[in-house]
């Protein structure tokens, strides 16, 4: 039998490939090397730590010393039932449960968790590949010493392949960071929206109460107005006064009942905004909203809180910050690849040859599933992109740059939302101040009608004193429908100001029930999707992207 050369073992059917060392002997020592080397990946992340950015801080707001205002803390989760309107309270709960704007950005918050899931994986080993390769192999009679080899031979292997790039940098640690405050701000985004929606709600309400009012008191003065015409009419017929008190009259009567359209139009536009915000059509608006209704009557006093609790309450503040701890672990992410990437790469299986000629001795395919068939592979690999012509570290740059643009973007948030709880304060409390001395005014223009038509039936006074009253009464009646309306919308705002009511969902309530078992249906989403009974919820999911999280925010 020919002799095999030091690399190749006689394996009685010839020369083939022999076992490795590591295959014969026990483990060596270089195995801690490595453990070790996975120890120091898990250590070490570069890039900065998110740290809160400084906000601008109020102590105290400018209204607080007025009586209506009551600087103390208080529950704005359902703010809308201070105006004690329970067709108010129904529509509210119905946008909630219909929204379908609502439920994309709920959809999204399951688009963020399964990303944080490839985040998350992306840690392990990223190739984990089962393989299985067969070739045709014919060498060149050309080859030196193709004598000695089988021309025409062919090789079946199978096994397991698997690379794993430690994170020694901290590159898929810092990654994981960012997904999950991407999580995060996905959670608030949604929250936002939901502080927007029930405000929008309650705001639309008060507009079509607001046109049922105007509408009702332009009917009331055109009544008033037509009984005027009457009697201007019968004394015009009767020789007592010319045909201009008349058309006087008629006039004013037909501007009055040109505003009804007006604002039945405005009612309608509305209503179907409404519709809009509950998802249903406008024909099946109008079955909820009922009967017409008056303008919800806002409290005396309002809890309003103190400025800094703000920073905690409004979604959109705590969406403004995790967006920019998401971008800050994006720095940790580019500036990891500025050094070497360690990786450890190992393959595992079966592999063997067979002689096409087939006179040869050597093994055939037949023979993969023999012990001698073993063959593997393990050990570390360096790659390191030394010459990038700084594209990485201009990467690092842009990263930073990004960061310090959210990081204004927070501190702006704030800004505004001081604004917005400002703004509705001030419209509160003046808009009830101006209904205060429209009211008022209107009882005095209900006399001067009173006394200015006694005058005119004894023939004391012309058409033209009644026409200014009736005309007054209209204008203060119709400001005064608009200020009362105003008052509730700006509470409105004010409460949508301060961050109430998006406290009314529960821990996984992003998506409908219904909608959670047609996508259940369609994919696998294991755990990342709730169950469809919400209150059997898993506690994977959402629950376990906050325990994961590197930094301190509010539970959502």
């Amino acid at each position: 039998m020919e002799s095999c050369s030091a690399h190749w073992e006689n394996s009685g059917k010839g020369c083939r490939i022999g076992k490795p060392a590591w295959h014969r002997v026990a483990a060596r020592p270089k195995t801690i090397s490595l453990l070790v080397l996975l120890s120091l990946g898990a250590c070490t992340k570069v890039g900065p730590d998110f740290e809160m950015p400084s906000a601008p801080i109020q102590g105290t707001w400018l209204e607080e010393a007025d009586k209506g205002v009551k600087a103390e803390p208080a529950d704005f989760s359902t703010w809308w039932q201070v105006f004690e309107d329970p067709v108010l309270t129904e529509l509210i709960g119905a946008a909630y449960k219909q929204n379908l704007t609502l439920q994309s950005a709920g959809l999204r918050v399951l688009e963020a968790r399964a990303q944080l899931g490839i985040a998350v994986g992306a840690q392990y080993p990223q190739v984990q590949d089962a393989v299985g390769r067969y070739a045709y192999n014919g060498i060149s009679e050309n080859e030196p010493n193709f004598d000695k080899l089988d021309l025409n031979y062919q090789t079946l292997t199978v096994g397991i392949d698997a690379t794993w790039e430690i994170d020694f940098w901290g590159k898929f640690a810092r990654a994981i960071e960012s997904s999950d405050a991407r999580l995060g701000a996905t959670v608030a985004n949604f929250d936002d929206f939901l502080v927007i929606l029930t405000a929008e709600v309650a705001r639309f309400y008060v507009v079509v109460r607001e046109a049922e009012e105007r509408v009702r008191l332009a009917r009331e003065n055109a009544e008033l107005q037509r009984r005027s015409f009457r009697i201007a009419r019968d004394r015009f017929r009767a020789g007592a006064v010319t045909e201009l008190d008349v058309q006087q009259a008629r006039a004013l009567l037909a501007e009055t009942e040109s505003t009804i359209p007006a604002f039945r139009l405005l009612r309608r536009q509305a209503q179907n905004a409404l519709a809009v915000l509950l998802g249903v059509t406008p024909a099946r608006l109008a079955a909820i909203m009922g009967e017409e209704g008056r303008i919800p009557t806002a409290p005396e006093q309002v809890a309003v809180g103190v400025p800094a609790e703000l920073l905690r309450r409004r979604p959109d503040i705590r969406r403004a910050e995790l967006e920019a701890a998401a971008q800050s672990a994006q720095i940790g992410v580019a500036r990891a690849q500025l050094f070497p990437a360690i990786s450890l790469g190992g393959f595992v299986g079966l592999r063997t040859s067979g002689s096409v000629d087939s006179r040869s001795n050597n093994a055939e395919l037949s023979d993969l599933f023999d012990s001698d068939s073993f063959t593997g592979f393990i050990g570390p690999s360096i790659s390191w992109p030394f010459l990038n012509y700084g594209r990485l570290t201009n990467n690092v740059r842009v990263q930073d740059a990004r960061l310090q643009v959210l990081i204004a973007n927070y501190q702006n948030t704030v800004l505004e939302a001081y604004r917005e709880v400002e703004d509705g304060l001030v419209g509160f409390l003046r808009s009830r101040e101006q209904a205060g001395f429209l009211s008022i005014s209107v009882k005095a223009s209900k006399r001067a009608v009173e006394l200015a038509m006694l005058q005119y039936r004894n023939g004391t006074a012309d058409y033209t004193r009644v026409l200014e009253t009736q005309t007054a009464l209209v204008d203060r009646q119709d400001n005064l429908a608009v200020a009362q309306s105003a008052i509730a919308q700006n509470l409105i705002l004010s409460y949508r100001g301060l961050g109430g009511g998006w406290q009314i969902r529960g821990p996984n309530d992003f998506v409908p029930p219904e909608t959670i078992e047609v996508m259940r249906t369609r994919t696998d989403w294991g755990d990342v999707l709730p169950a469809s009974d919400l209150g059997d919820a898993p506690d994977s999911g959402m629950a376990a992207a906050e325990t994961r999280t590197y930094f301190r925010r509010p539970d959502f």
